[in-house]
């Protein structure tokens, strides 16, 4: 049986009435229920909302209800949508299953039938919603996250990792952005005993302030305008699992002291609520900026900085690991050529302007530049011609080591042989040494022709 009482059921009609008659029907039914009277204001919802099944008219002013269905279906396309017209035809019925509409009834129509029809959408949802968080956790799982890096400094942050990846203490990673913080975070949960249980990620610079307190505190129906139901909080959710705070350093100082005292008390108060409500969670946290000189600024509490500072994992920034580039460029070509269905390398020029460049926004702008071009691409080689403009100025002025220069796979072979021959021959450590998983390991000595 599905949780109606957590099911959002959007209705679209331009008839007040009959939103009325069916909102009510579906709200004595356990739902929570949005209301739009055309399709601008449905995709507003939709937007702004988890909604787990839809419920529109055919006919209305403006965008009609088929042309939603086409914007449902490119957009949302695992919200199951239900029609419920007063103008249906056999033909309009056809054309809107054969689109994709989850089911399609004439008014008035039977609501118990409706009903039974609804839960069913909304329970096939939400058992896709559950399926897909599984694949995705056990594919993070098995790919360790993306985490490449043969530098010294890389190999440190691998052996923490493993150090304490079971322990409760906290975890403060620091790093300047696009380095690879939230990577770090994921390898910590899923490496750890808590890995079947939530990992959650909350980014404390894209949530506006004053909702930040209620994301992670959860709130009683009533507690504000516009808090028509109850909702639980992330501290709550994460339920025994891993709560990454990306970018503490963000956080006001009234929130600083409150997410303190949940660490000493391990309980939080909704808000609303005069009730205290135990939690359970491994707590890690990220940040951009040097906590010490926003303590001296009066920015950041001292007392929570050493609460959250247990064990502090640095991200070295890119340019301080420039070995490790030809891997990273290595791993994002496979990815993005595979997605592409292209089979591309890149020339020497390319490769030395890359190699060279400094690198400002990190790996997160070494891969969006390896995707463009990847996109961009016409031919077997990628030229300066796919690059950026500010790289592609480069051309001539870093220097190209004209025979020395390497293909990617003999840099990757290179790589693998002496990750084996450091250690001793030991394939899971090797894998280790290399970022990678043990089964993604044997999957690169295959490609190679290592075996």
């Amino acid at each position: 049986m599905i949780d109606k009482s957590d099911s959002r059921i959007l209705i679209v009609d331009d008839e007040p009435n009959a939103v009325k008659v069916l909102s009510s029907i579906l709200l004595q039914d356990g739902y929570i229920v949005l209301e739009a009277y055309d399709v601008d204001s449905a995709i507003n919802h939709l937007s702004t909302n988890d909604v787990d099944a839809v419920i529109t008219d055919l006919r209305m002013p403006g965008k009609d209800g088929m042309q939603f269905l086409e914007y449902v279906l490119e957009n949302y396309k695992d919200i199951p949508v239900i029609f419920l017209t007063a103008y249906g035809t056999v033909d309009s019925a056809v054309a809107a299953m054969n689109m994709g509409a989850y089911y399609y009834f004439i008014k008035p129509p039977d609501y118990a039938q409706l009903k039974g029809i609804l839960a069913r959408a909304v329970e096939q949802r939400k058992l896709k919603k559950k399926l897909e968080i599984m694949r995705r956790q056990i594919i993070e799982r098995d790919n360790r996250y993306n985490i490449v890096g043969t530098t010294p400094e890389m190999l440190r942050i691998f052996d923490t990792i493993e150090t304490v990846k079971d322990s409760p203490s906290t975890v403060l990673i620091t790093g300047e952005t696009g380095t690879g913080k939230e990577l770090i975070a994921k390898a910590l949960h899923f490496q750890s005993s808590r890995r079947d249980k939530p990992f959650i990620a909350v980014n404390c610079a894209a949530i506006p302030k004053e909702l930040l307190e209620s994301e992670l505190f959860g709130y009683k129906k009533g507690a504000f305008t516009g808090a028509v139901n109850d909702r639980v909080g992330r501290f709550e959710e994460v339920a025994g699992g891993t709560l990454f705070l990306d970018e503490i350093g963000e956080l006001e100082l009234t929130l600083q002291a409150k997410l303190l005292r949940v660490l000493q008390e391990r309980e939080i108060e909704p808000l609303g609520s005069n009730k205290k409500i135990k939690v359970d969670f491994r707590l890690v946290c990220s940040t951009n900026r040097n906590l010490l000189e926003e303590i001296k600024k009066g920015n950041f509490r001292e007392d929570l900085y050493y609460r959250i500072n247990v064990v502090e994992i640095k991200v070295p920034p890119l340019r301080e690991r420039k070995e490790d580039i030809p891997l990273l460029i290595a791993e994002f070509l496979r990815e993005f050529c595979e997605r592409e269905n292209k089979n591309l390398t890149l020339n020497e020029t390319v490769m030395g302007i890359l190699e060279n460049y400094h690198w400002p926004g990190n790996i997160r702008q070494l891969k969006n530049i390896i995707e463009r071009a990847v996109v961009l691409a016409r031919k077997k080689t990628i030229t300066v011609n796919e690059l950026p403009e500010d790289l592609s100025k480069l051309r001539g002025k870093v220097p190209i080591r004209k025979g020395a220069l390497k293909t990617l796979r003999e840099m990757e072979i290179e790589a693998v042989r002496n990750a084996l021959k450091e250690c001793g021959g030991n394939k899971s450590k090797a894998a280790k040494m290399l970022g990678i998983s043990r089964k993604t390991f044997y999957k690169r000595l295959k490609e190679l022709d290592l075996y």
